[in-house]
């Protein structure tokens, strides 16, 4: 079965960045719905629209094609003062969102000098990455997983 609109697509894969060191070695296989729903980065849809189980394929993704440029806006100082005393550098808290901003996650990057520095771009932001895959799997996807946009069952989304 080649991978179409709507169909639900398995991957065997690994990322590593421009340098070849390894990002996320793939011990799960990724399980999503294809056509337009998000699921996964555009550009590796469009590289794998009609494919079919067992091809292999690989994705270049620029920052702007994966996690986004950083944006400078997202890193901030703060007084330690405001963090509890126990809090190391890697730690992530979620800053509630007022009226209609998101809630965003932060990353505390250094901790010097009374102040704190937190960081709300996702960990891979301003990196190249590359996606080397197998199709392994292709299945029609369901009414109900078309209508949720997105993937039920092994692998997906449970209810």
């Amino acid at each position: 079965m080649q991978i179409l609109k709507d169909t639900v697509v398995t991957l065997d894969y690994t990322v590593t960045d421009s340098d070849g060191n390894l990002i996320d070695d793939g011990k799960n296989p990724l399980v999503y719905l294809h056509g337009g729903y998000d699921g996964i980065f555009p550009l590796i849809e469009e590289t794998l629209q009609g494919k079919e189980v067992g091809e292999t394929f690989t994705v270049k993704l620029q920052p702007e094609d994966a996690f986004g440029d950083i944006d400078e806006e997202l890193v901030l100082i703060e007084e330690a003062a405001m963090f509890p005393e126990n809090i190391e550098v890697g730690m992530a808290f979620e800053r509630v969102g007022e009226d209609d901003e998101e809630d965003m996650v932060y990353r505390i990057t250094d901790i010097a000098d009374g102040k704190v520095v937190v960081d709300g771009n996702h960990p891979l932001a301003g990196m190249a990455l590359v996606f080397d895959g197998k199709v392994a799997d292709v299945r029609s996807a369901t009414p109900e997983e078309i209508q949720h946009g997105h993937v039920h069952g092994a692998g997906g989304h449970h209810h």
